[in-house]
């Protein structure tokens, strides 16, 4: 018996620390990236939304804050210039000039969501609005379901 418990033990050492970690920043990021950060429950990023006010109003990801994108600089400033930044527009195009606008504003951490809208819908990414409610699913706050799902999502 006690030889048994000893090889469990050499097993577990010897066996690499698997602690997940939540993804980090890219600069560059895909509507799956943002979706792992938010299922992960991080808080400490902030999405901005460059679009028109009437195109926020009629849907937006979930909790995305309007900055259109002519009065972003001035409306970013209540932003903490070192928090990650998330910000996306109408077209690739608007997104480039927004993510270029905060860094030459002093903002550190400005990820460009790539596809904006359209790719956020895809991955089935909650929203808001009268025209894009899509509550999170049931199993949002299971980080582990959550992950595998993100995992075969992935795949693809």
């Amino acid at each position: 018996m006690e030889n048994i418990q000893n090889t469990i033990e050499n097993a577990k050492e010897a066996l690499p620390n698997l602690t997940p970690t939540p993804p980090g920043l890219k600069a560059e990021s895909s509507a799956h990236d943002l979706k792992s950060r938010l299922e992960w429950g991080e808080p400490a990023l902030t999405i901005l939304d460059v679009r028109d006010r009437d195109a926020f109003n009629r849907g937006h990801i979930m909790g995305a804050m309007p900055m259109p994108l002519e009065r972003l600089v001035d409306g970013a400033q209540s932003v903490d210039q070192v928090r990650d930044i998330y910000v996306y527009g109408a077209t690739d195009d608007e997104t480039n000039q927004a993510a270029t606008k905060l860094k030459e504003a002093g903002f550190l951490n400005v990820a460009k969501l790539k596809g904006g809208m359209e790719a956020w819908k895809a991955i089935d990414g909650a929203t808001e609005g009268p025209e894009e409610i899509t509550p999170p699913g049931s199993d949002a706050y299971n980080v582990v379901s959550r992950l595998a799902h993100h995992q075969q999502v992935q795949e693809k």
